[in-house]
């Protein structure tokens, strides 16, 4: 057999030719393959002509027909190398017209895929500036609105209902004459009963009048036969220098705890000497409230009548006893990042005053010099009451006040003092005189709440329990609930009222509280109250007498 040397060195183009020309030796040498059958004879004695794609590794193992039908000469290596050539050309041109095809049909997607997202773009930005303009629409109306509310007078209705219950557990005889004092009495030198009552029924109406302008009216109906008339003023707002300024019945800027809500109180009643030396709170006056940028002094400045018009709304005479008072108050730490957790508050206020001490039988107005006070317990008399005292021509209160909280713990105090200069030619009069007292009482949130505090009046806020109380059915016969907000509280209070020919009463007591705050709006306060009083004008023959009361609150302000 000759030897062919390969002209590619690929191993399937060799293998090729090789076979090619295996096969034409054998037909030269008239060789039958194995079996004697040409694998590509036909029944009929013809070849199979290779496919018009085959490859040219294929055309290595088939012949093409000859012209005669007879079987055809082999394929030789040029033939095959030529075919071959055509065969890869022809292969890359299909792939590169593939690829051509794919980069077109790639080039066709991006075009539309950046055609739908410019489209969804389009789309997104028309309903933005749709979104944008309702919104200034919004803002527009509710400006308008805002503009036109400013334009008539505003109305907030507010409330609050205190019912009370005191049980007077335990008394000596002298507290039953100092209770029923009047000797024609029945009941003279009885022991004080218990008793159920509404201590307030308010209805409060306030709002703005404009822009600058603010009223209030405010009317307490615990009183069966007629309301009493509490807040009742109109005010001017953000006055240069003055700030806000009110015209009215209101409450004189003197003592703390007089200045708190009844809303707001630890205890049920408020302590012996903030009841004396400003009784009621409330004068017909005028009064200044402003502070300083941040609220951290604030003062107030006013000047009122002695007379209490709560009842009947007027004031008859022509003598006018007048008071002026102030209060200057700084809380120099304020814990904002704690929302008020802590605190610091300390101010001074003062009041001179000008009684009508020289008044005469049958003089319309009722001399003012007059300083008295309950057991911080609600009782028919006032336990220690100095009486008007003959020839009062001017007093001066001087009150010192501090509060602290720590978190869930706040501490409170007061101290005042009161001078009384009299007129010596006035019949029944004597020396000038000297009255003082003060308390001081600590608390706790048991369930780790704060005392919250106001700067902008300088008096405490209302209570947020962290947990309302609820208790409701649920399914299945299980039940829900909250334990709201839990302070327990201690006071002590001490109150001197007797000095040279006057004798008020000296009065010592201990109160312990309890409050349990079922929502921000609701509570229900606990008193235990224990009084010593001595050194007192004698009722009966008693001078003295000690007792214990236990008192409960339920409250409400909407």
């Amino acid at each position: 057999m000759p030897i062919v040397s390969l002209p590619h060195s690929r191993p399937v183009a060799a293998l090729g030719i090789m076979l090619a020309f295996c096969v034409a030796s054998l037909q030269a040498q008239q060789l039958p393959l194995s079996g004697g059958v040409n694998p590509f004879a036909m029944a009929n004695n013809t070849t199979l002509a290779p496919p018009i794609n085959a490859t040219g590794a294929e055309l290595k193992n088939k012949t093409v027909p000859g012209s005669d039908g007879q079987a055809a000469a082999p394929v030789s290596p040029a033939d095959v190398d030529e075919l071959a050539l055509k065969d890869e050309s022809a292969s890359g041109e299909a792939t590169s017209a593939k690829t051509d095809q794919k980069s077109e049909d790639a080039e066709s997607s991006d075009d539309g895929e950046a055609d739908e997202d410019k489209s969804d773009e389009d789309d997104l930005m028309e309903r933005l500036a749709k979104l944008e303009e309702a919104f200034a629409d919004g803002e527009k109306k509710a400006s308008k609105k805002a503009s036109d509310a400013k334009k008539k007078p505003a109305l907030k209705i507010n409330g609050r209902i205190h019912l009370d219950y005191w049980n007077f557990a335990d008394d000596s005889d002298g507290i039953g004459f100092f209770e029923h004092q009047d000797a024609g009495d029945d009941n003279f030198g009885t022991d004080p009963e218990d008793r159920l009552f509404f201590r307030r029924i308010r209805l409060k109406f306030e709002g703005d009048l404009f822009e600058t302008m603010t009223y209030r009216m405010q009317i307490d109906f615990n009183t069966p036969e007629s309301g009493e008339m509490k807040d009742m003023y109109i005010g001017f707002k953000e006055l240069p220098y003055l700030g806000t300024l009110l015209v009215g019945n209101q409450k004189r800027p003197m003592g703390l705890d007089h200045l708190n809500s009844s809303r707001f109180n630890i205890f049920i009643e408020r302590p012996l000497v903030v009841e004396a030396f400003n009784e009621d709170a409330r004068r017909l006056g005028i009064t200044s409230y402003n502070h300083n940028e941040d609220q951290s002094r604030i003062w107030a400045l006013g000047v009122y009548a002695l007379e209490n018009l709560t009842r009947d709304g007027k004031i008859i005479g022509d003598s006018m006893q007048l008071s002026a008072n102030a209060r200057l108050a700084n809380s120099p730490w304020y814990d904002e990042t704690s929302g008020g957790r802590g605190y610091f508050h300390w101010a001074v206020s003062g009041m001179v005053a000008r009684p009508d001490g020289d008044n005469l039988p049958g003089d319309t107005n009722a001399n003012e010099g007059r300083f008295r006070t309950r057991g911080e317990l609600r009782s028919d008399s006032r336990w220690i009451d100095t009486g008007r005292i003959a020839g009062a021509e001017w007093y001066e209160t001087l009150g010192l006040e501090a509060m602290l909280n720590v978190g869930a713990f706040h501490a409170a105090g007061e101290f005042q003092s009161n001078w009384m200069q009299r007129d010596d030619t006035t019949v029944g009069t004597g020396a000038d005189l000297n009255f003082h007292g003060g308390y001081f009482h600590i608390a706790y949130m048991l369930t780790g709440e704060h005392m919250p505090y106001k700067r902008k009046t300088g008096t405490i806020d209302r209570i947020k329990p962290f947990e309302n109380f609820f208790c409701v059915d649920k399914c299945d016969g299980c039940s829900g609930g909250g334990l709201g907000a839990w302070q327990v509280a201690l006071r002590y209070s001490y109150l001197d009222l007797t000095d040279n020919d006057i004798r008020g009463g000296v009065e010592k007591n201990v109160t312990g509280g309890l409050v349990w705050y079922l929502n921000p709006y609701s509570s229900w306060q606990f008193n235990a109250v224990y009084g010593d009083i001595e050194d007192r004008a004698p009722i009966g023959g008693f001078d003295s007498g000690h007792f214990t009361a236990l008192g409960t609150r339920f409250r409400v302000d909407f």
